[in-house]
């Protein structure tokens, strides 16, 4: 699979809700995601384009660790997670903080197609690919229209995707990856499936968990479906929950998109 950070979601599943099992491994198998980069980038996204920004949703937030890294920028972040185990990770996480930070997040359970709180921000985030979690062509108007509804006017739609091209021309490939910690071993092989005429790849994953301190494995099967893509469609969603593009870019870079972005990042103005 590509990019190596590919093949999972930090938040909400469009068509399948698959993370419950899969979240108590989920932060062991990200450890070494570069959580502060990411979340210092899309801070200087936020700040480059809607320098008044304030406070942040985002649609999709999984353990809650890109919240809790904006929250201590200064933002006042409210997370939006579908899946209970992730919730109650990111919850968890909230606990533990005793810094500033801890009074300007929030999380709140529910399916980023359909939630409608009570509250508008400056910003939307959907990070580590949560709309390309969105399979279906409502899927992703639904999701869009979220995001529009909880934004103030002016405010902006940062969000990253699989995208088509580069997809297409550099396919993905099965991949192994083996993370542990004091207490458990694990191993994750993913096999994708490309679905050309639905831009839909299934990556599907077997879990192997070795508790080390009995030996027993554990064995957990799951298929996750993501949508790639393409610059047009984008257009059309954006245009569909009347968005304006403010910008495209290669994901953590400045630099524009094409045949070998597999991860674009995309801005969105109210």
């Amino acid at each position: 699979m590509k990019p190596n950070n590919s093949a999972n979601s930090e938040g909400s599943v469009g068509n399948s809700f698959v993370f419950d099992e899969y979240a108590r491994y989920y932060d062991l198998l990200y450890k070494d995601k570069d959580y502060q980069t990411e979340a210092d980038y899309v801070a200087g996204l936020i700040r480059r384009f809607h320098p008044k920004a304030q406070s942040i949703i985002e649609l999709g937030s999984g353990t809650g660790i890109h919240a809790s890294l904006l929250a201590k920028q200064g933002f006042q972040v409210h997370g939006v997670e579908r899946s209970p185990e992730m919730l109650a990770r990111s919850r968890n996480l909230l606990e533990k903080c005793n810094g500033p930070e801890k009074d300007r997040m929030s999380f709140s359970q529910g399916d980023i197609r359909d939630i409608r709180l009570d509250q508008k921000f400056d910003a939307a985030i959907s990070l580590f690919h949560v709309i390309s979690y969105q399979t279906s062509n409502d899927d992703i108007t639904e999701s869009f229209q979220t995001a529009r509804e909880h934004l103030k006017p002016g405010g902006i739609f940062i969000f990253d995707v699989w995208y088509g091209p580069a997809v297409l021309t550099d396919r993905p490939a099965v991949r192994v990856k083996r993370m542990a910690n004091d207490e458990i071993e694990v191993t994750r092989l993913a096999e994708p499936a490309v679905h050309p005429n639905e831009n839909r790849v299934d990556v599907d994953y077997h879990v192997f968990v070795r508790e080390k301190a009995t030996n027993i494995v554990k064995e957990l099967h799951e298929t996750h479906s993501m949508r790639y893509l393409f610059f047009p469609e984008l257009l059309f969603f954006a245009s569909q929950s009347a968005f304006e593009l403010v910008a495209s870019y290669n994901w953590m870079q400045d630099t524009g998109i094409g045949f070998h972005t597999w991860n674009a990042c995309f801005m969105l103005r109210r």
